[in-house]
């Protein structure tokens, strides 16, 4: 589970609700702080994220002269969903992406980037329609499916959610967090992180716990998408997709590859400035 280092946004960033034709969606939503407006950033959280993870890199971009939209995605955190896990498919997923994209306006730019599980729905947006879109980025997500490790933990948390209350499943996780990670964890943090859980809806994080298991390699079809540049970021270490998978899928994609060093699954909690000059630099190009 990605632990943002703080649940209040800064104060170049308001949280509101985006409209769109497919509903609304909860978002964080921070305007440049520089003089020239130079795009717009769209930024997906990963499976049990929400858009609270993006916000150690929303002042820096801002500082940089993005705006930046950090979306909670339809079931997570706050933003509504059904109870029905068919309404999380993949495509119909991809199509809220392009649905903000739409509403979003004409900010210049528009640059989209996927961390983990948004990685894989922002590469379905873009292979469905990759118009609106100047730049994609993957961040810490790959090819295909997980890990092994990483599948049966999905599947450990699958079990619990049919038969357990969103409650008694985050009792659970903290039995099974590490000593060290408890102690260093702020009362109010944990309480952020409790909050945020207990609002997702199940069936969202079934349905796509099942997609990160099964996500065929799509990595051709993404390479087809032309002439849409491509970024590849990750941490150092990484174990849900290997570091050097990601290498390889980079090299496939012919895409711009940066490796953050000192950073793990999640460089935008673990090293954000870093995540953010490497964000920004690409982004410059286009």
């Amino acid at each position: 589970m990605s632990r943002p280092p703080t649940f209040v946004p800064p104060p170049c960033a308001v949280s509101r609700a985006l409209s769109t034709s497919r509903g609304e969606f909860a978002v964080l939503d921070a305007r440049p702080t520089a003089r020239e407006n130079r795009g717009t950033a769209l930024l997906l959280p990963g499976y049990t994220g929400s858009k609270e993870d993006f916000i150690a890199l929303l002042e820096p971009l801002a500082a940089a002269g993005y705006r930046v939209v950090a979306v909670d995605g339809r079931g997570q955190y706050e933003t509504d969903g059904p109870a029905d896990q068919a309404a999380y498919a993949q495509d119909g997923l991809a199509g809220d992406v392009l649905a903000q994209a739409a509403a979003l306006g004409d900010g210049g730019p528009l640059h989209l980037v996927g961390h983990s599980l948004g990685g894989q729905i922002a590469r379905a947006a873009v292979i469905l329609d990759a118009s609106p879109f100047a730049t994609l980025t993957l961040m810490s997500s790959g090819p295909a499916e997980i890990s092994p490790a990483q599948q049966q933990r999905v599947k450990l948390l699958s079990d619990a959610l049919t038969v357990m209350s969103m409650e008694q499943v985050w009792q659970a996780i903290l039995s099974f967090d590490a000593p060290e990670d408890a102690a260093g964890e702020a009362t109010e943090g944990r309480e952020d992180l409790r909050r945020r859980w207990l609002r997702h809806n199940p069936a969202q994080l079934l349905a796509t716990g099942r997609q990160l298991t099964t996500e065929p390699d799509r990595v051709a079809e993404l390479a087809a998408v032309r002439p849409l540049p491509k970024h590849v970021l990750s941490g150092e270490r990484d174990d849900t997709w290997p570091v050097p998978l990601l290498d390889d899928m980079a090299r496939r994609l012919d895409a711009h590859r940066t490796v953050v060093r000192g950073a793990e699954h999640s460089p935008n909690t673990d090293r954000p400035s870093e995540t953010a000059t490497a964000l920004a630099g690409f982004w410059a190009q286009y």
